[in-house]
């Protein structure tokens, strides 16, 4: 097939799909009509295709029974409940044992005369691995109650 050949049942295609859609001006109307009468091929790839829209646009899905709703929406609020059980657990979890390492560590730090940068290098130092601790475990958490491989036998 040449290149024009190509472009031609491009622009074949896409004057039926804009014909579909109802998008098309009357002049390329008139053209789509003088293409379908001149190829057969392309009028019952236009029958297929108009048959198709018409099934589709008539078609209905089955609304699910009561029941499948209720449990969609009761998993929505569990998981949306649990979500914000975690963020706060975790940022408890983070404040909490930050602010119990850093009681610890600031006797240390009063005992001796450690320059600004460096007591502030010290409570990023806390802070980052207090937030990378709760972070793993959550993670470990989460990961072992659906691991699909955790009753794999090596």
């Amino acid at each position: 097939m040449s290149g024009e050949d190509r472009d031609r049942r491009e622009r074949m295609r896409r004057l039926m799909m804009a014909a579909l859609d109802g998008e098309v001006s009357e002049s390329e109307r008139a053209e789509l009509n003088r293409l379908l009468k001149d190829d057969a091929a392309l009028e019952n790839e236009w029958n297929r295709l108009a048959r198709v829209k018409e099934v589709t646009s008539t078609m209905a899905l089955r609304r699910p029974p009561e029941e499948v709703w209720d449990r969609y929406w009761g998993g929505v609020y569990r998981r949306l409940e649990r979500g914000v059980g975690w963020i706060l657990l975790s940022v408890g979890a983070v404040v909490l044992l930050s602010y119990g390492l850093w009681t610890f560590v600031q006797d240390l730090i009063q005992v001796s005369e450690l320059p600004l940068f460096a007591k502030i290098a010290v409570l990023a130092l806390i802070v980052g691995l207090v937030v990378l601790l709760v972070s793993v475990l959550r993670e470990k958490l989460f990961v072992r109650r659906s691991d699909p491989y955790k009753d794999v036998i090596r």
